[in-house]
C-alpha cells in the first residue's frame, strides 16, 4: 500500500511517501513559502519513488490545529489531488502527528496558538496505538488541562509560549523539548493506519480543524495586554 502525505501547519512543509511501512520524503524549514515549495516537492517524492498520483491507495494531510494560511493549503491541495486521482484521504490532527514524530509514549502535545494561548492535547500510546488522553482545545498555558500520573514529555513549539508551563506539570515530566514539530511522515503513518483499516474519506471531507476562528487581537486587545 502507498500514501503520500503532507504537512504544512507550521513554519515547516514537508511531504513524505508511506509504502508498505517504508517511509521517505522531504522537509523544508518554509516560513510562509508553502504554497511556492509544495507542489515541487509532492512532484519530487513522486518522482523518486518511480511512481504516479495514480498509483497511490491514499492521501494523508495535516488538518490543524496550526497556522490558518497552512492548513488551509494542506487541506485544499489533498481535495484537489484526490479528487483527480480519485482517492480517499485521512485527515489527521496535527497535535496527534507531533506525538508521532516524537518517539515517545506519553505526549503532551502543545504547539503556538498566538494570541498568548496553545494548541493543546495529550495521548498515550497503548498496545502500538494513540490513545486520546485529553482533547484537542485552545487554551492559555494558565489554563492546560491536567493530566494522571508521570512520565510524560511536554512537546512542541507550545513550550516557549510561557515558561511557567512546565511547572503546571511538575513531578509528572520526564521530558521537555520544544523543537518537535509534526511533519508529513508521521501523518504518512497515522494516515497509512486509517486508510489500511478502511477509515478513509472522500476527498469532499477533507476539512480543516481551526478549534478556534479569530487569528489576531484587535489594537485595544493589544493594548489591554500590554
Amino acid at each position: 500500500m502507498r500514501v503520500l502525505a503532507l504537512e504544512t501547519s507550521t513554519e515547516y512543509c514537508s511531504v513524505a511517501l508511506w509504502q508498505d511501512g517504508r517511509v521517505s520524503g522531504c522537509c523544508e524549514l518554509a516560513g510562509q513559502r508553502h504554497s511556492e515549495i509544495l507542489m515541487d516537492m509532492l512532484n519530487g517524492v513522486l518522482t523518486d519513488a518511480g511512481i504516479t498520483l495514480q498509483q497511490l491507495d491514499g492521501l494523508a494531510f495535516g488538518r490543524g490545529p496550526g497556522s490558518f494560511t497552512g492548513v488551509r493549503i494542506a487541506c485544499g491541495v489533498a481535495q484537489g489531488l484526490a479528487l483527480g486521482a480519485d482517492l480517499p484521504v485521512a485527515g489527521i490532527c496535527t497535535l496527534a502527528a507531533l506525538a508521532e514524530a516524537s518517539a515517545q509514549d506519553k505526549v503532551i502535545a502543545v504547539l503556538d496558538a498566538r494570541m498568548g494561548e496553545l494548541y493543546h492535547a495529550a495521548y498515550e500510546k497503548q498496545r502500538g496505538d494513540w490513545v486520546e488522553v485529553s482533547a484537542p482545545r485552545v487554551c492559555k498555558p494558565a489554563d492546560v488541562p491536567a493530566v494522571p500520573g508521570g512520565g510524560w514529555h511536554l512537546l512542541g513549539s507550545g513550550v516557549r509560549v510561557d515558561a511557567a508551563l512546565p511547572n503546571r506539570y511538575n513531578g509528572q515530566l520526564a521530558g521537555i523539548d520544544g523543537s518537535v514539530v509534526p511533519q508529513a511522515s508521521a501523518v504518512a503513518r497515522l494516515g497509512a493506519h486509517e486508510i489500511r483499516r478502511g477509515a478513509g474519506l472522500d476527498a469532499a471531507q477533507a476539512l480543516p480543524l481551526y478549534l478556534r476562528d479569530k487569528v489576531a487581537l484587535t489594537t485595544a486587545e493589544r493594548q489591554c495586554a500590554k
